[in-house]
């Protein structure tokens, strides 16, 4: 296994991502849904994702929200790898 080197401050681009915000060494959105089914369905989504992709985000998951962060422990921080499944976690969102 490689380790990916954590961004420095100045290489992240938090702007690229519609609604994501820093805490830390995270970054995180919250999804909103109608019900619980649509919530545990992108859930389930973004499990699949994160098996494809060998990397795996904490999750807050409520009756109609799911908080999806995202951090590399490895690397200590954020990298691209992070800034890559935030885009694909949005893509899975179908309001």
């Amino acid at each position: 296994m490689t380790t990916t080197s954590a961004l420095s401050p100045e290489q992240i681009l938090l702007s690229q991502l519609d609604g994501w915000q820093q805490q830390g060494s995270f970054i995180s959105k919250t999804y909103h849904f109608k019900n619980y089914y649509q919530t545990t369905a992108f859930v389930n989504a973004i499990a699949w994702m994160a098996h494809q992709t060998d990397h795996h985000p904490e999750l807050t998951v409520n009756y109609n929200s799911c908080k999806v962060s995202y951090s590399t422990h490895d690397a200590g921080g954020l990298t691209e790898k992070d800034f890559s499944c935030a885009a694909k976690a949005d893509g899975l969102f179908k309001p």
